[in-house]
């Protein structure tokens, strides 16, 4: 296949002696502001490429050139892998942690399994699994825009909230780029979808005539946590039940998925629990980057420490009010603190900390035994730090000095 990438070379390399490899020959790279794009069977881009602004996308279009990503590469390339099946796993919030949860129910049960996608290492980075082997993929909607041929044994959908609406034609739009994961699968393969929001609903309800290879994972279901130290929470009974049905799909014995719950180890960033301190647990949530993934951590604890904010995504923290009789306290931080403490004062005590280290200090000194330190910050990292990874080691950094 001829592609494009959409990456320009810097002067240095356009304006200088030709380029070699590593063989010592010349490149020649060319000028993607004046390519002729009707020439290649694909524009092959990064998820990180918004399509609805990018001038090469808009190019391709117009030239009626397929723009694909890595996830399509390895669906046109499924034909020459050893039999195989592929779980793909979307949703708005847990999507990783589904994953590797899928992914570890499955090494439990001694099958061959690989996880990519937008976890871990790109799937064409790994090598191909034997016969047998399945493909565990998390799936943002940024790689489904991308994705024409995909047909996944096993399709999971968790919910669809309010997110990355910059890069879609509102909020119907982005759910549809979710439910064409469903669009690409053949009816005979099996569909996993939760149904606590009203696009996820509706998403299943187009899917019934499927019958028993769909499977619909309703809200509130009560379920004995306490033996899964790493899935607490109302949010991670919901992944966990959705890797249960991915991974009975797939023929797992329920002894073993049992033993998988109670022996996965979680993600870092999420919900991880990073120290015990005088009693008090500190625990780093830091990929809760908005309010709707934030709330599933303050309805897990039942006395909290709340460290919140950074580059907000909008103006409420609607998703986490019904849940503040849990927090005893707030801490704000970053560019949104100002406004989070003006939304919460009425319901809590607050204090604006600013800074997350600062935050950390005021609520070891006021939190007692049995009561958690958290960090959700239902905000995006990017005002303080370079990502919410980043965030979260300066979280455990900020802990490991009050020792």
């Amino acid at each position: 296949m001829r592609d494009a990438s959409v990456s320009t070379p810097p002067p240095s390399l356009r304006d200088g002696p030709p380029p070699q490899d590593e063989l010592g020959e010349d490149l020649t790279i060319a000028d993607l502001d004046t390519l002729d794009l009707s020439a290649f069977d694909a524009l092959v881009v990064s998820p990180g490429v918004p399509l609805n602004t990018h001038p090469l996308a808009a190019r391709a279009r117009a030239a009626g050139v397929p723009i694909v990503g890595d996830i399509e590469l390895f669906s046109q390339a499924r034909a020459d892998l050893p039999p195989h099946k592929v779980v793909g796993i979307t949703g708005t919030n847990g999507k990783s942690t589904t994953t590797a949860l899928v992914h570890h129910l499955l090494a439990t049960a001694g099958m061959p399994a690989r996880m990519g996608g937008n976890i871990g290492l790109p799937i064409l980075a790994q090598q191909p699994l034997a016969q047998g082997g399945v493909y565990v993929l998390e799936l943002s909607s940024y790689q489904i825009d991308l994705t024409r041929s995909l047909d996944c044994d096993v399709a999971v959908l968790l919910n669809v909230t309010p997110d990355h609406l910059d890069r879609y034609d509102g909020f119907d739009a982005y759910a549809a780029s979710k439910a064409r994961l469903f669009a690409m699968q053949s009816p005979a393969h099996d569909a996993v979808i939760g149904i606590g929001d009203a696009p996820s609903a509706a998403i299943a309800r187009g899917l019934s005539a499927r019958g028993e290879h769909l499977t619909k994972i309703a809200p509130g279901v009560c379920m004995d946590q306490s033996r899964w130290p790493s899935l607490q929470g109302p949010h991670n009974a919901q992944n966990a039940l959705a890797a249960i049905a991915a991974a009975r799909a797939l023929g797992v014995d329920e002894a073993v998925i049992d033993r998988g719950l109670e022996t996965f180890a979680g993600l870092p960033h999420r919900m991880e629990r990073v120290a015990t301190l005088d009693g008090v647990t500190y625990v780093d949530d830091s990929k809760a980057t908005n309010p709707e993934s934030a709330a599933p951590a303050l309805a897990a604890f039942p006395r909290i420490h709340w460290i919140l904010g950074g580059r907000a995504k909008g103006d409420d923290l609607d998703a986490c009010l019904p849940h503040l009789g849990h927090v005893a306290h707030a801490y704000t931080i970053g560019e949104a603190g100002a406004r989070f403490a003006e939304v919460l004062r009425d319901h809590v005590a607050v204090t604006e900390a600013g800074t997350l280290d600062a935050a950390v200090r005021a609520a070891a000194a006021a939190a007692v035994r049995g009561e958690v330190v958290l960090l959700s910050p239902a905000a995006a990292s990017f005002d303080q730090f370079r990502d919410y990874e980043h965030r979260g080691a300066a979280f455990r950094a900020a802990v490991e000095g009050l020792k």
